[in-house]
C-alpha cells in the first residue's frame, strides 16, 4: 500500500481530494494548519497528522494548497520528503514561475481536472448538478511529469484519477501546455470573455428586459452557439445575420492583437501575478 500525504487537506480543494481518498487503496496522512480546515476534517471523522511523523515514509506527497503558498510550504516540506518520493502539485502555475523547491532526487507531478463538459450527458438529475467534478459527473483531467520516470508518471496518473473521479480520460501534456491552458485559456481568456457576456445580461435587465426572459434567451443561445463553434452539430453553421453581426462584434470590442495573451513572456506575467 503506498503511503499519500494529503497537504492542505481542509481547504476548499483539498476537501474534494480528502472525500475521495480517505476510502481509498491508499495509506493516507492528512495535513492542515488552518483551525477551520481541521474542524471540517474531524466532521468526517479524520485526524490531522503531523508533518514530521508522515512526511519522511510517504511515497506521494499531494500539494492541495494555494499557488501563492507552495514556494514556502514546498521549501518546508520537499526537503525532508524520502529520496524517490513524488511530489503532486496540483495547478502548473508554481512550476512553471519556478516556485517549488527543487530536488533532484525526488519527482515532480502536475496535474489539473478539465470539470464537466458543457456537452456531458449524465442521465441523472444529481450528476448533471455536478457542474465542478470530482463528486458525481465524469470529467477529464490533464497530467504532466514535471521530473521523474515513466513509473513515476503511472503512479501520478493512477492517484490523479482517483482523487478527480470519476474520470473518463487522463490527457498527458507538457507543463509549458498546461500553463497555456490555465492561465491563459481558461481564466485570462474565456473567464473575461464570460464575464462580458454576463455583465451584458445585467445591462439589457437594466433597460427594461424582464430577468427571466433575458437569462433564458441567452443561455439557450449559448448552448446553440457553443455547440455549433465546437462541432457537436457537424455541418451546422451561423446564420447569415448571425455572422454579420459576429464580425460587427470583433471590430468593435475585440483588440486586433488578443491572441498576444499566449505569447510565453505575456502567459509567464500572467503566471507570476497570480503566485
Amino acid at each position: 500500500m503506498l503511503k499519500v500525504v494529503l497537504t492542505g487537506a481542509g481547504g476548499k480543494m483539498g476537501l474534494r481530494l480528502t472525500r475521495n481518498l480517505k476510502d481509498s487503496e491508499y495509506g493516507m496522512s492528512y495535513l492542515e494548519v488552518n483551525h477551520a480546515g481541521i474542524e471540517r476534517l474531524k466532521e468526517m471523522g479524520i485526524e490531522v497528522s503531523s508533518a514530521g511523523e508522515c512526511i519522511p515514509s510517504a511515497d506521494i506527497v499531494i500539494l492541495a494548497v494555494p499557488d501563492v503558498a507552495l514556494e514556502s510550504v514546498t521549501a518546508s516540506i520537499i526537503p525532508v520528503m524520502k529520496s524517490g518520493a513524488l511530489a503532486v502539485t496540483l495547478d502548473p502555475a508554481a512550476a512553471l514561475a519556478g516556485k517549488l523547491y527543487p530536488r533532484k532526487n525526488i519527482s515532480y507531478f502536475i496535474t489539473h481536472p478539465c470539470h464537466p463538459s458543457i456537452f456531458n450527458w449524465e442521465p441523472e438529475k444529481d450528476k448533471m448538478k455536478d457542474h465542478f467534478g470530482g463528486n458525481l459527473a465524469k470529467q477529464a483531467i490533464v497530467c504532466s511529469l514535471l521530473q521523474g520516470s515513466e513509473e513515476d508518471y503511472a503512479l501520478g496518473e493512477a492517484l490523479a484519477r482517483r482523487f478527480y473521479a470519476p474520470v473518463w480520460k487522463a490527457h498527458r501534456i507538457t507543463t509549458e501546455q498546461m500553463g497555456l491552458l490555465e492561465p491563459a485559456l481558461v481564466e485570462t481568456l474565456a473567464s473575461t470573455c464570460i464575464y462580458v457576456i454576463r455583465e451584458g445580461l445585467n445591462e439589457v435587465v437594466k433597460r427594461g428586459v424582464p430577468a427571466e426572459a433575458a437569462r433564458d434567451f441567452l443561455l439557450g443561445h449559448l448552448r446553440i452557439q457553443l455547440a455549433v463553434l465546437f462541432n457537436e452539430l457537424p455541418g451546422a453553421v451561423f446564420s447569415d445575420a448571425a455572422n454579420k453581426a459576429l464580425q460587427r462584434g470583433l471590430k468593435e470590442f475585440i483588440r486586433d492583437d488578443w491572441k498576444k495573451v499566449f505569447e510565453p513572456e505575456n502567459v509567464r506575467d500572467q503566471i507570476i501575478s497570480i503566485t
